[in-house]
C-alpha cells in the first residue's frame, strides 16, 4: 500500500498534470471505484475545473470550482497517470477524467480496492477514516507531548501502535520497519514501556524519514509509481523493511523477519532487544 511519501509524491504530479484544466467528460469502467453513485458523480464533476489537489494522511483530495471535494484513496495498487486523450487503456484502468488539453487522467487499480467519493468541500473530514486521523509526522504537528500521552495510554506493541493511523497519519509497513530500526526500539516492545529518551528518538526518526523518503519521490517495492509512471527512489537506502536474512548494516547480526499484527516484520535481535518490564 502506497504510504505517506508515495501519496505526497502523487499528489505533487497531479498538481503538475491537473491543476487548472477543465473536466470535459468521464469514462467509468468499474463502477464500485466510485461510492457515490455514477451518474450523479459525472454530472457533478463534469464541466468542473480541478483547482489543485491536497492530501491527508494517504488521502487524496481533488478540489473543485463547484465547491465539491473528490476523496480518492488508492488501498493496496491504485494510482493515476497521464496519456494522450483517445489512447486504449488496460482492463486495470477503471476511471478516466478526460481533461481540456486532449489528456485523460487515468485511475489503474489491479486490486480494485481503491476507492473515490465526492462530498461538499469542508465536509472531507467527516468521511471514513478522516474522522479520527491523527496528526502529520511534521515538526509542528507531531509534538513530543502529544506523542508521549498517546504512548501511554497504550498497552499493545509499538509496531501497531504506529500502523494505526488515529496515532499519527501516514506510517504503513515499510517506514514502520524502518523508524524502529532507526531508534533500536524492538516491533513487539509495548508501546507504554518506552521512555521519554526513546518517545523523543523515535518521534524525530519518523518526522525525518518520512521527509527523506518523500524527497526521494517513495519507495517501490512492488507496483508503485508516481503520476509520470516513474518509480521511487527510496527503496534503494531501506535497512531493515524487507531485508530478513540479511547483516544488519549497524552491527553485522542477522536480520530476522517475523509477523506482528499480520504483518511481515524484519529487525535486527541485537540492536532492537526486547526490553523486558
Amino acid at each position: 500500500m502506497p504510504e505517506l511519501p508515495e501519496v505526497e509524491t502523487v499528489r505533487r504530479g497531479l498538481n503538475q498534470i491537473a491543476d487548472g484544466h477543465k473536466i470535459v467528460g468521464i469514462a467509468v469502467n468499474y463502477g464500485k471505484t466510485i461510492e457515490n453513485d455514477v451518474e450523479e458523480f459525472r454530472e457533478a464533476l463534469i464541466g468542473q475545473t480541478i483547482k489543485r489537489v491536497d492530501r491527508r494522511g494517504k488521502y487524496l483530495l481533488f478540489r473543485f470550482t463547484n465547491q465539491l471535494t473528490m476523496i480518492s484513496h488508492l488501498r493496496m495498487e491504485g494510482s493515476y497517470f497521464k496519456q494522450k486523450t483517445g489512447l486504449p487503456v488496460d482492463k486495470h484502468t477503471h476511471v478516466i477524467f478526460h481533461l481540456d488539453n486532449d489528456t485523460d487522467l487515468c485511475y489503474r487499480d489491479t486490486r480494485k480496492f481503491g476507492r473515490m467519493h465526492l462530498v461538499p468541500t469542508g465536509t472531507e473530514m467527516n468521511y471514513g477514516g478522516l474522522k479520527t486521523i491523527g496528526p502529520e509526522p511534521t515538526e509542528k504537528d507531531f509534538t513530543l507531548d502529544y506523542f508521549e500521552k498517546i504512548l501511554h495510554k497504550s498497552r499493545g506493541k509499538i509496531k501497531p501502535f504506529l500502523l494505526n493511523q488515529k496515532h499519527v497519519a501516514g506510517l504503513g509497513n515499510i517506514y514502520c520497519d524502518e523508524v524502529l530500526w532507526m531508534s533500536k526500539i524492538n516491533p513487539e516492545q509495548p508501546a507504554n514501556s518506552l521512555t521519554t529518551e526513546q518517545a523523543k528518538v523515535l518521534r524525530e526518526n519518523i518526522i525525518k524519514e518520512i521527509a527523506t523518503a518523500t524527497d526521494h519521490k517513495g519507495t517501490t517495492v512492488h507496483t508503485y509509481k508516481n503520476a509520470f509512471g516513474d518509480a521511487g527512489g527510496f527503496q534503494d537506502y531501506l535497512k531493515a523493511y524487507d531485508h530478513g536474512g540479511e547483516k544488519c548494516p549497524r552491527c553485522g547480526t542477522k536480520m530476522i523477519k517475523i509477523k506482528v499484527a499480520q504483518r511481515g516484520t524484519t529487525y535486527c535481535p541485537h540492536c532492537q532487544e526486547f526490553i523486558e518490564q
